[in-house]
């Protein structure tokens, strides 16, 4: 399925699709010498937006939890694409300890925890899956809306604390599906011979969306140089801002400086490019684990109103903290719809392998709008088409294996700036 576009396909990002596909082998030799130098992330999602003039990753996900929106037919790819990523670590892999998030009551995302399972049991693993939770002693067996069951099992410390598994279980990897926005847990420190993926650095106690988009910027400069193109049109312009206290004034005006100035360079390009919508940036805690939710701003006005309503959830919130560091990044409409419901792409990929991805729709949010909120829903993407396989005849913005193969560029663009991320703040570079 391709959504529609309500506006047309054309300008600034028809002229994209016309040099990215006109480069594809140039650009897919690029990619192929970047991944000699550097390591790709086990396995990520990027969350894109689309807006008609704009393709530009939003947010990349080190622990994608929705494997189970893919569409079936693309499960032989991440097949394929997880025996890569395995053979690196650990060629001779047996065992696989999968380690998922704690909320065991959520089933829909206990059928992604079922999909990876199945796709590591393709590639000849076995695995099974332990819980990070204290008060899950024994074996605990949850069903899931297709009547199928996982069993999560208490972890055990093994070979005198220094290995982990399970009961009468040594594996040679273990897999995180939990981002760590609760801390790392002791458990997971100081392992003896197993490969812990991704690596601890890459959860959200030490991780930095600034970090992140900072890479991206690198790694887009020398994409669009290749590609000669305008790098704003793959990249949001972003700002930092450090230790906001929304309980003291001060911040506010530190905070809305931030936001007027992106928004006049935002403005700036829009004027170069002759776009009339609204330029808006989005406000959010750079290390993604605090109670900050993501906002939308239009004018630095409205900074004084987020204020307020930080302030407010601060105080009926159990916790004290009230202090974060913010980014504040270039907001990118999405124009694409599926019946008449805002969507944006989201592509997932394991190794360096684009294997699917899906449509996040949200009936109740508009075009400046997060869409990852309660009351989405998923169409998977029809990357059965391959989207590797450009039509590069075809005039541009007429085929879905183009729009497509577009996606995936720019999706492997938020990879690799990823990885360049993980090389940047691993605490071990030495043995990276």
């Amino acid at each position: 399925m391709v959504p529609h576009l309500v506006t047309a396909l054309n300008g600034p990002l028809l002229d994209l699709e016309k040099k990215i596909l006109g480069a594809t082998p140039a650009i897919e030799r690029w990619f192929r010498m970047e991944w000699q130098e550097h390591t790709p992330p086990f396995y990520c999602s990027v969350d894109l937006r689309n807006s008609g003039f704009k393709l530009a990753p939003v947010d990349t996900n080190l622990f994608p939890g929705g494997f189970n929106n893919l569409s079936p037919e693309m499960l032989p790819l991440a097949v394929q694409a997880a025996m890569a990523a395995i053979e690196k670590y650990c060629p001779d892999a047996k065992n696989l300890l999968l380690l998922p998030e704690l909320h065991t009551r959520n089933t829909f995302y206990l059928q992604n925890v079922a999909r990876l399972m199945q796709i590591f049991r393709q590639t000849g693993l076995h695995v099974r899956l332990g819980s990070l939770s204290d008060k899950v002693t024994e074996p605990v067996t949850v069903e899931l809306p297709d009547g199928t069951t996982v069993t999560l099992e208490p972890l055990e410390r093994s070979h005198n604390g220094r290995r982990l598994g399970l009961k009468n279980f040594d594996p040679c990897t273990i897999l995180l599906n939990n981002n760590l926005a609760s801390g790392t847990p002791s458990i997971l420190e100081n392992l003896n011979e197993q490969t812990l993926l991704p690596p601890l650095h890459a959860g959200w106690t030490a991780r930095r969306k600034s970090s992140h988009f900072s890479s991206y910027d690198d790694v887009v400069k020398k994409f669009a140089k290749l590609v000669d193109v305008d790098p704003w049109m793959l990249n949001p312009f972003f700002a930092r801002c450090d230790q906001i206290n929304f309980q003291e004034p001060p911040g506010e005006d530190t905070l809305a400086s931030s936001v007027s100035s992106l928004l006049s360079k935002i403005r700036k390009k829009y004027k170069e490019y002759g776009i009339k919508e609204k330029p808006f940036v989005i406000v959010k805690a750079d290390s993604g684990t605090t109670g900050m939710g993501i906002t939308s701003v239009t004018d630095a006005n409205q900074i004084k109103e987020l204020y307020f309503k930080q302030r407010n959830k601060i105080a009926e919130g159990k916790s004290t903290q009230s202090i974060y560091d913010v980014v504040i990044q270039e907001g990118v409409h999405t124009f694409e719809h599926i019946n008449d419901a805002v969507a944006e792409p989201v592509v997932y990929m394991i190794d360096r392998y684009v294997v699917g991805g899906f449509y996040r729709v949200h009936a109740e949010r508009g075009i400046n709008e997060n869409l990852n909120a309660p009351g989405a829903h998923y169409v998977p993407l029809a990357f059965a088409q391959q989207h590797a396989l450009p039509d590069l005849l075809a005039k541009p913005g007429t085929t879905a294996p183009n729009r497509f193969y577009m996606y995936g560029v720019v999706a492997r663009l938020a990879l690799l700036a990823a990885s360049l991320e993980m090389e940047k703040t691993d605490p071990n570079p030495e043995i990276y």
